[in-house]
């Protein structure tokens, strides 16, 4: 079934509509259609299964990344986040990359780390080298825990062991041995530490030291998935500003995040606001993904760009985006909550990889919206305007005032609640 992620207008529709006309699209189920409809995501009888001492359920607005093109394919994004203008941003960039090609992306196997930390040995080089030349057996021991990963085309595939802090008191140094699996589609944590946790006595017998730690390790640099982005000038034009303007702006941006760890922060921030929902969205970690993206920033020493923005030959804007994606589509409440089942559908991806590459190309395209407007207006004008909303309900605004007050907070652009409060009772009258 071919689907557009181009559905314009799909920002003017009532909720209602939308939920119908994405019913409609994609050709849902009476049950999918159900729990679009009746907005309850999460029962509580769910979460109480999910997590402890549950009191009740709490929900995020889930908005669509539409206008996504990527490998030539169309992607509509489930997202789920609470700050306005994210989803509206990445929608607009992905609107103007695809009239430039769309995205092309790419990703490694799907090899996580486990780690396994081995103090006390009389001898650590001896042991080092005792643990390598049993590599191979290791690496089956590994297996035999696991037998069903093994069975659908995964599994431990090799080993290596590092020494720490060889230059300290003998007190500090340790080994820690790395394992690496491919967890096929999924993200892999109770696999690794069962693995890591089985041959933790073997690894004691070897290394004639004690085990401490057994666990997979969030930095999952060998689990990557990259996203890039080719634009012409053209394609950039803004308000009182050149495409070409605007593509100076966007790598003078980039340059300033990449030399300073200050800026590199909140630019990175910004690329996360759109790699966080969709993930959410996905029942996936987001705090294992956050936790390994910021290291892969720091790879090189310092704190720098998740992205790089540049110039070719053409004078294209070029964009990219590698980081490590520790993701699964199986296992974990990415088929547990109700909500994250149905973004699947909406998805339409089928492996882990594929949704590592659809997660950094709406990361790419979060950053280029941001740095945009950073580059042009500022990012105030549409994101306050955005949020005038949000302004206008904590004033207690309902309804259709909603819109009466945030309309009024722009034409003043005095975006606060204060004044908010004010026009409403102004209205009131």
């Amino acid at each position: 079934m071919t689907i557009s992620s181009r559905i314009p207008g799909f920002y003017k529709m009532t909720v209602e509509d939308r939920k119908k006309h994405i019913i409609e699209l994609f050709n849902l189920t009476e049950e999918d259609a159900e729990q679009l409809l009746n907005g309850i995501s999460l029962p509580e009888e769910t979460a109480d299964k999910m997590i402890e001492n549950v009191v009740g359920t709490f929900s995020l607005p889930l908005g669509l990344g539409l206008n996504f093109n990527i490998n030539d394919k169309d992607y509509v994004v489930p997202m789920a986040v609470e700050e306005p203008s994210i989803i509206a941003s990445a929608s607009y960039i992905a609107k103007i990359v695809r009239d430039a090609g769309g995205f092309t992306t790419e990703a490694t196997e799907r090899i996580m780390i486990g780690q396994i930390q081995v103090v006390g040995c009389r001898d650590f080089s001896a042991a080092k080298e005792a643990l390598l030349e049993k590599k191979e057996m290791l690496v089956q021991a590994a297996n035999d825990a696991y037998p069903s990963l093994v069975a659908r085309g995964g599994g431990a595939v090799d080993l290596d062991v590092r020494m720490l802090n060889e230059a300290e008191s003998k007190y500090s140094q340790m080994l820690v041995v790395h394992l690496y699996v491919n967890t096929c589609d999924a993200m892999g944590a109770n696999i690794i530490n069962t693995m890591a946790e089985s041959l933790a006595p073997v690894v004691e017998h070897i290394a004639e030291g004690k085990v401490y730690l057994r666990i997979l390790s969030n930095y999952a640099d060998r689990c990557l998935a990259k996203a890039k982005c080719v634009i012409p000038p053209r394609l950039l034009d803004s308000d009182g500003y050149t495409g070409e303007e605007v593509r100076d702006g966007v790598i003078h941006a980039y340059e300033f995040a990449a030399s300073d760890p200050y800026r590199a922060v909140t630019h990175n921030k910004g690329i996360m606001n759109g790699i966080d929902p969709v993930i959410i969205a996905t029942g996936n970690d987001w705090r294992a993904v956050e936790a390994g993206a910021h290291a892969y920033a720091s790879r090189y020493g310092q704190y720098g760009s998740m992205t790089t923005w540049s110039k070719d030959e053409a004078g294209n804007l070029v964009g990219e985006l590698e980081l490590p994606m520790s993701l699964g589509i199986v296992g974990g409440a990415s088929r547990v909550h109700p909500m994250a089942k149905l973004a699947y559908k909406l998805l339409r991806v089928t492996t882990a990889k594929e949704l590592a590459q659809v997660v950094v190309a709406v990361g790419l395209a979060q950053n280029l919206g941001a740095l945009k407007a950073l580059a042009t207006d500022g990012i105030q004008k549409g994101h306050m305007a955005l949020h005038s909303r949000s302004v206008a309900m904590a004033a207690g605004a309902t309804g259709e005032m909603v819109d009466v007050i945030a309309e009024k907070l722009v034409e003043k652009k005095e975006i606060r609640v204060g004044y908010a409060e004010k026009l409403l009772k102004e209205y009131s009258k």
